[in-house]
């Protein structure tokens, strides 16, 4: 438990930070996951639409700090790299 006042301050703002955290991670799992799934059902157009939602939430999650802005353009390329995969089969 914090002791200083400015522990405690702290502590409260971390949890503030952690849900919108936590919110937007689960944003872009559920983005990828639905776009993952579209492709493994064959539905590459579909994907293709889905495809700016994912790099929406992406983009907002490397801006906000949750993820580094590497790692966000990281998986919006291997997440168009499978769709354009799936759709040349």
């Amino acid at each position: 438990m914090p002791i200083t006042k400015s522990a405690k301050k702290a502590l409260r703002n971390s949890g503030r930070k952690r849900v919108f955290n936590i919110r937007r991670t689960r944003a872009v799992k559920s983005v990828t996951k639905d776009i993952e799934k579209l492709i493994k059902e064959g539905k590459t157009a579909e994907a293709e639409k889905q495809l700016s939602a994912a790099y929406k939430a992406l983009d907002k999650a490397a801006k906000m700090n949750t993820m580094t802005k590497n790692t966000a353009s990281r998986k919006k390329s291997r997440l168009s790299a499978s769709i354009k995969r799936a759709s040349s089969k």
